[in-house]
């Protein structure tokens, strides 16, 4: 039998906690999983629900674009394009609603054994990293289908990804902090993703922001702010192969903003979470 032996130095307990985490992640793959499982239950096509959902919000966002007359980038499918937005708003918003409500929902289990509760928000992101690949499955097949082929920018397509994560971590753990106390916040979250479509360039380009002499620099630094500014731009202009040419300062600002949310939900998390068990 293997014994081990934990030894406790004065100021290593964060180090402690992070290293906790990395051993604990047969828990956060079991986790995300299980949500996987839980999620498709008892339906009829069960996973393939996770293609048929984004296929659904692509023809309909593209309906409703070519409806208004929606400009799309010269030479590009007007479905490409509003792919290129929907697929990263719908890893947010699953990403942020699940993340801001994985406590709650796992309450039993937080009441009843010891491990870094961090878990339990990363294995909901890792459940949304299985739907966003089944919704870029959905791309692909219509990037075949139209023939269209994306240029060499598509290679950082990872690197916008996980600044989608970080997007839809941060507030999403700030949310789940505040939500164990004050269940008012699980009411808030719907309302956020809801409202956040409104002011998130899906069914608009930040061109038409940036670009708009009409709108003040002010309320263009408040649009900057929002951090799916930055990810959404950043796709179009990865798989559009360079057509949607990203504003350097809004995408900066909006990186800033995304960073500023992780670091606040992190510190918030990490200073409640020893209360989660007595308050749930």
């Amino acid at each position: 039998m293997h014994r081990h032996r934990i030894v406790i130095e004065p100021g290593t307990a964060d180090l402690r906690y992070w290293r906790e985490l990395w051993d604990h992640r047969g828990l956060l793959l079991f986790l995300a999983w299980r949500d996987v499982l839980v999620r498709y239950k008892q339906t009829a096509i069960g996973i393939l629900w996770g293609l048929l959902r984004p296929a659904i919000t692509i023809g309909a966002m593209g309906f409703i674009g070519w409806l208004f007359g929606a400009e799309v980038p010269e030479g590009t499918p007007r479905v490409i394009t509003v792919c290129a937005a929907v697929l990263p708003w719908q890893f947010f918003a699953t990403s942020f609603g699940e993340t801001a409500n994985s406590l709650v929902a796992n309450s039993n289990l937080l009441t009843k054994v010891y491990f870094p509760r961090l878990v339990l928000p990363f294995s909901t992101v890792l459940t949304s990293l299985i739907d966003f690949a089944l919704a870029l499955a959905v791309m692909a097949m219509l990037m075949v289908i139209y023939g269209f082929v994306p240029g060499i920018e598509a290679l950082l397509l990872p690197f916008f990804l996980l600044l989608a994560l970080v997007a839809s971590f941060g507030p999403g753990l700030l949310i789940a902090s505040l939500n164990v106390k004050y269940r008012d916040f699980r009411y808030l979250v719907p309302f956020i993703v809801q409202f956040g479509l409104y002011i998130t360039p899906v069914a608009f380009s930040s061109a038409a922001v940036f670009g708009n002499p009409a709108i003040p620099e002010a309320l263009k630094l408040l649009y900057a702010c929002n951090p799916m500014v930055a990810v959404v731009d950043g796709f179009r202009w990865c798989l559009l192969g360079g057509n949607e040419p990203i504003h350097q300062t809004g995408f900066l600002v909006s990186c800033g903003a995304s960073l500023a949310l992780l670091l606040i939900g992190v510190v918030r998390f990490r200073r409640t979470e020893r209360g989660f068990a007595d308050i749930i």
